[in-house]
C-alpha cells in the first residue's frame, strides 16, 4: 500500500493528512508550537513512503529537514514545482504554492473542464485553469478578518472587530454592525461579481469554492458553486505522485 503525508502549511492552522492508495484519510489540525512533535509521530507510526509539504507562511525549516531525513522521497511544493498541467503563470516565483495545489485539485477533479477555484481564507483567491489544460492566474484580494482589521487600522474612530459575523445584516444599525455588514456582504458582492465577470468571457466553467472561510460564505453566494474542503489537499497528492511517481 502507497502511503503520501500531506501537509498545508497556512496563514493561520497547519492541516496534516494521508493518502492511503489516493484515498485521503481525515485531516488533522496542528498549532506551530507542535507540529514537529506531531509531524514525527505520524511518521514513526504510519511510516509513509513520500511526504509533501505547502506553505504560504514562514514555515519550520526544521520540518523540512525533518521530512527528508526520516522519508525517503520529500517535496517542498512552490510555484516553479512541476505539474501535470502548462503553468503559464508569469512569475512562478511569487506564486504561491496554495494556489498551484488548488488548480491541481481542480485538474484532477475536473478533467478536461475550465474551473475557477475560489479559496477565501486570510486572502480570497482566484485560480483559472483553462479547458483543463493551463493555469494563467486569477485575481487576489483581502479576505474578511483582512478587512475588519484595515478598516481599524486605517482609521481613528472605527473599533477593531476580532471576528466576523457571518450572519451580517445587510442593514446595519450601528457601527459595529454596519462594519460587520460591509465586510461580510460586501465580500459575498465581490465573489458573485467576479464570478459574474467570468461567466461573459467563459460559457461553460466550473466554480469551486474552498478555503477556512468557505462554509460562511457558500450560503450567500448567489451563483452556483461546487464547495470542496479538501482540494487543496488534493492537489498535493496529485503534485506529489506526479513528482515522485509510486513503483509498479
Amino acid at each position: 500500500m502507497s502511503l503520501n503525508l500531506c501537509i498545508d502549511w497556512g496563514n493561520t492552522n497547519i492541516k496534516v493528512s494521508l493518502f492511503a492508495d489516493g484515498k485521503m484519510q481525515k485531516p488533522v489540525i496542528f498549532s506551530e508550537d507542535s507540529i514537529l512533535e506531531q509531524i514525527t509521530g505520524i511518521i514513526e507510526t504510519h511510516k509513509p513512503d513520500k511526504a509533501i509539504l505547502c506553505s504560504v507562511s514562514q514555515h519550520s525549516i526544521e520540518l523540512e529537514m525533518m521530512l527528508k531525513s526520516k522519508i525517503k522521497s520529500s517535496v517542498i511544493l512552490t510555484g516553479n514545482t512541476n505539474v501535470p498541467f502548462n503553468n503559464a503563470y508569469l512569475s512562478a516565483d511569487t506564486l504561491g504554492a496554495d494556489r498551484l495545489a488548488l488548480v491541481s485539485g481542480a485538474y484532477a477533479d475536473y478533467p478536461g473542464r475550465t474551473t475557477l477555484v475560489i479559496s477565501i481564507g486570510t486572502c480570497i483567491t482566484y485560480n483559472l485553469l483553462q479547458e483543463g489544460r493551463t493555469f494563467r492566474g486569477g485575481a487576489i484580494s483581502p479576505g474578511v478578518q483582512m478587512r475588519l482589521k484595515a478598516m481599524n487600522a486605517f482609521t481613528s474612530l472605527l473599533p477593531d472587530l476580532k471576528k466576523a459575523d457571518m450572519d451580517a445584516l445587510l442593514l446595519g444599525y450601528d457601527t459595529e454592525t454596519c462594519i460587520q455588514s460591509g465586510a461580510v456582504n460586501g465580500m459575498a458582492a465581490e465573489v458573485d461579481g467576479m464570478i459574474n465577470m467570468y461567466s461573459e468571457r467563459y460559457n461553460d466553467f466550473n466554480v469551486v469554492l474552498t478555503g477556512g472561510d468557505a462554509p460562511g460564505f457558500a450560503s450567500r453566494l448567489k451563483n452556483r458553486i461546487f464547495a470542496d474542503p479538501d482540494l487543496l489537499m488534493k492537489g498535493c497528492n496529485l503534485i506529489l505522485n506526479h513528482n515522485v511517481p509510486s513503483p509498479q
